[in-house]
């Protein structure tokens, strides 16, 4: 495939409040410009955004791209966003990316997303009337959960959290409050610790996400001596007139007849 240039457009559902290089809201171009390259890099970073040369396209608020040579898994997910509106395939970067920019268009005042290269057969367009999603989108449900894990990060200046590398290696955002951190009198920091969260989690994937810290449970490593004695006697006096444990499971099973 010969080098393409990419052409992402940003504009306004509404008829009066068209966009342009010469009349745009500054958030706006801050996020746009962040979601463009975001976009463009995907989560398997083949290229390099960051140094990619974008021009504004005259007479419209655009960046184009220089002709970017070699990018199989980027212009395969253009290809797949072109020719169907389920996002699974799609690099999970730009799906986050396309997922946000279609809840944009469908807010108040939303807005129009608009993707062309030279190969495609059609633009891929976000807009109001778009429903680009994936597949498992309605398989998230809200659960509590018991999750252990080591604390690899605790704290936060706005928003406080938590950073929990669970037994898989993969690590768990869980967002907690300031008072909550402040009243805890236990330095939890690089050690292990069992979590009661409150998040959304996949019943396809078992993906744990949004999660919100609920309380710590604490756990004690020491043996009640007296406890476990009790349950001795307990046991001992339960089982008194059973001779072999082997033939009371067997006969409950109705074995040995």
């Amino acid at each position: 495939m010969d080098p393409q240039r990419i052409t992402i457009s940003l504009d306004s559902q509404s008829e009066d409040s068209h966009l342009s290089p010469d009349r745009v809201r500054l958030g706006d171009l801050a996020r746009f410009a962040e979601d463009v390259k975001t976009f463009l890099q995907g989560d398997s970073k083949e290229i390099d955004a960051t140094n990619i040369e974008v021009s504004v396209v005259e007479g419209s608020f655009a960046l184009q791209t220089a002709p970017i040579p070699f990018a199989p898994k980027l212009f395969s997910d253009l290809d797949a966003l072109q020719r169907g509106e389920l996002i699974d395939q799609v690099d999970q970067k730009r799906q986050a990316v396309i997922e946000r920019w279609q809840k944009t268009a469908r807010s108040a005042g939303g807005m129009i997303y608009k993707i062309v290269a030279p190969f495609m057969e059609r633009p891929v367009v976000v807009s109001v009337v778009s429903d680009y999603r994936a597949d498992d989108s309605d398989y998230w449900v809200i659960v509590e959960r018991y999750v252990s894990g080591e604390i690899q990060d605790l704290g936060g200046a706005t928003r406080p959290n938590a950073h929990v590398k669970l037994p898989d290696g993969k690590t768990l955002k869980v967002v907690t409050d300031k008072e909550f951190l402040r009243d805890d009198k236990f330095n939890r920091l690089y050690k292990t610790a069992m979590l009661r969260i409150k998040a959304e989690y996949n019943i396809q994937t078992r993906e744990l996400r949004n999660a919100h810290l609920l309380e710590f449970i604490e756990h004690s490593t020491d043996i009640d001596e007296s406890a476990l004695e009790r349950m001795k006697t307990r046991g001992a006096s339960a089982w008194k007139d059973v001779e072999s444990a082997t033939a009371w499971v067997e006969q409950l099973r109705g074995e040995g007849h």
